[in-house]
């Protein structure tokens, strides 16, 4: 296979996994696991200097769950929140729910396909730190719905010094979701992001400083959020929409349209606003209303 040529396989089916004993699932995490440990034997061959690190970040591990769990710990840790606590932490929540597995899956692959600068899956496990911000949340997310808040608050404040993303541990994350740069990103308590989602940095999905209870916005399926696009209050951001980059939104857009602009206008006009068939959020089309929108020219 040319290098960097992805081959992913029909149903997701390997050779060495039991179609009898595996889930589809379970199946789409071995073959993702395969490739990383095939990724990271080739980097640790091409450059020594490495060696030790793929070793122990991915190398020396049985499972996805275990490396992940690993390596968060490791990022993640201080003088008093121990690697070793967290690694435990991590581990447990990974291993005993399949869905957040699912999810780690879903936003690897999407960081390979929609990023031309993630050049493997082991690049995205081990660098890009949206990834690990959204993977470190899940963790604190199920803490907060077990009623472990104190320790679902202490992740969140981890993950924000050490990433510079500041997701509050109730918001709700799907999966397929793409934090590129990441950067700068904030989420707030009763935010809500769909699936198969991009957001670029310095996006904020925030309040409007004057509501209590439900306050944050809810961004449907397959969305793309512009760099420095901010959206305020309880609104909602329709399936298949598009934020153009340093929006201020803060009324609903409709599905498949664009809105753009301080405040943002939707491409084409209030009464009819011209619709997209693509998904943005994985075609990662940020540019193509430009024409519609303005006479912009340098």
């Amino acid at each position: 296979m040319p290098a960097g040529e992805l081959r992913y396989p029909s149903s997701i089916s390997c050779p060495q996994i039991s179609q009898a004993t595996e889930t589809p699932m379970e199946e789409d995490e071995a073959w993702v696991w395969a490739q990383i440990k095939a990724e990271a034997r080739r980097d640790a061959e091409l450059e020594p200097a490495l060696a030790s690190y793929l070793y122990s970040t991915i190398l020396s591990h049985s499972s996805l769950e275990r490396s992940l769990a690993f390596h968060l710990g490791n990022k993640l840790c201080s003088s008093t929140l121990l690697s070793t606590l967290l690694y435990d932490l991590f581990l447990n929540t990974f291993s005993s729910d399949p869905s957040l597995r699912a999810a780690a899956v879903a936003d690897l692959r999407a960081a390979r396909v929609r990023d031309p600068a993630c050049v493997s899956f082991s690049h995205c496990l081990l660098n890009y730190k949206g990834f690990l911000a959204c993977q470190a949340h899940r963790v604190a997310h199920k803490l907060w719905t077990q009623s472990r808040r104190p320790l679902a608050l202490a992740l969140h404040s981890r993950i924000s010094d050490v990433f510079a993303v500041d997701i509050h541990p109730a918001a709700k994350i799907g999966k397929g979701i793409l934090l590129d740069h990441a950067t700068g990103v904030v989420i707030g308590e009763t935010a809500v992001v769909g699936n198969n989602v991009s957001i670029l940095h310095h996006v904020t999905l925030g309040g409007t400083g004057k509501a209590c209870g439900d306050r944050h916005p809810k961004i449907g399926d397959g969305v793309l959020i512009g760099a420095g696009a901010t959206i305020l209050g309880n609104v909602k951001i329709g399936e298949g929409a598009k934020i153009g980059a340093g929006s201020v939104v803060l009324i609903d857009v409709p599905p498949r349209t664009t809105a753009v602009g301080n405040p943002a206008r939707l491409v084409g006009g209030k009464e009819k606003p011209s619709r997209h068939e693509e998904c943005p959020g994985e075609s990662m089309d940020h540019t193509s209303f430009i024409s519609e929108w303005s006479d912009y020219i340098i």
